[in-house]
């Protein structure tokens, strides 16, 4: 098998991988991403040329021991380093490879790039829809036919028939806001998310309190239960993380669903897997994490091999 460079970039982070036969080898992680691209392009670009060069160097190799540098995420998004369109759902793996974008980028390295499309839902407001990075997170981990929820940055809930197609999909700001809120509101005085535990019953009644009353006072309550009520750290932020997460997971139930896959952002994954068990009758199954770190990268390399089987 080729030795490959992948990057997976998102809004505010770029992980770029060093990968020999399907395993990855070292990681530079980058705090940057699309939204650095929004105020000064030439931000993103320079990093990302310099963490290749630093894994190249740390790993004394040269440009011409790499294949193909694979790419996805919001660096085809019109704030990365290629702009390109969305191919339209139904789609999968092999819709995917023949929509990757090959080309050079003199300015980053002399490798030759290969980006991942996003995938996209046309209708009206309701069922339009975009993505760009989870195609290739959910390829890299398929399990089989399921709703696939994807926590992160911008949160995704997919259907995903039996060929690994993502059929529909519905996008949340589940992560931005956890930060906005948590960082930019009086909540912040009230909030510890360094948590490493939530308290589960506060969980569920931060979920129902939010269902009956609605996200917004439900928000205020969590200033009350420390200031008046006095409750500990673990109970604040369960609460907190059961209002943020209820329009979510009251849309996934909704789905009735016989499989429930989740994968992603540890936190908010461990919320929503204690919310599903006490609320849904599928069967859930949670991603090791081993897994959910690496599929982005396992899945770029699937998808550039169904066109490339010189490599495998």
């Amino acid at each position: 098998m080729a030795d490959y460079i992948t990057i997976d970039g998102g809004t505010t982070n770029t992980r770029i991988s060093l990968v020999k036969n399907r395993e990855t080898k070292d990681i530079v992680r980058l705090n940057v991403g699309a939204r650095s691209g929004m105020e000064n392009r030439s931000i993103l670009r320079q990093a990302i040329k310099e963490g290749i060069n630093l894994l190249l160097e740390r790993n004394g190799l040269t440009e011409g021991d790499i294949a193909v540098i694979l790419a996805s995420g919001m660096l085809t998004s019109e704030f990365g380093l290629v702009e390109l369109p969305h191919i339209t759902a139904p789609a999968g793996p092999y819709e995917l490879a023949e929509a990757m974008h090959h080309t050079v980028l003199p300015d980053i390295s002399s490798i030759p790039f290969a980006f991942v499309c996003g995938i996209k839902t046309d209708g009206d407001l309701a069922s339009t829809d975009i993505m760009r990075g989870e195609e290739s997170e959910l390829t890299g981990l398929f399990l089989g036919q399921g709703v696939y929820i994807l926590p992160g940055s911008h949160s995704k809930i997919i259907k995903v028939d039996e060929k690994g197609r993502i059929t529909t999909f519905k996008t949340t700001l589940t992560g931005e806001l956890i930060a906005a809120l948590s960082r930019g509101t009086i909540l912040k005085d009230a909030l510890d998310m360094q948590m490493a535990a939530l308290d589960e019953e506060f969980l569920l009644k931060g979920y129902e309190y939010a269902a009956q009353q609605g996200i917004n006072e439900a928000l205020f309550k969590v200033r009350l239960l420390k200031t008046v009520f006095k409750k500990n750290p673990a109970e604040i932020y369960g609460f907190f993380m059961g209002a943020v997460l209820c329009d979510e997971i009251k849309y996934i139930l909704s789905l009735k669903a016989e499989r429930l896959i989740i994968s992603g952002e540890k936190h908010i994954a461990t919320a929503q897997v204690i919310l599903l068990e006490n609320l849904s009758s599928a069967e859930i199954i949670r991603v090791p994490q081993a897994l959910s770190d690496t599929a982005s990268t396992l899945g770029m390399i699937k998808i550039y091999e169904l066109k490339n089987p010189c490599f495998i």
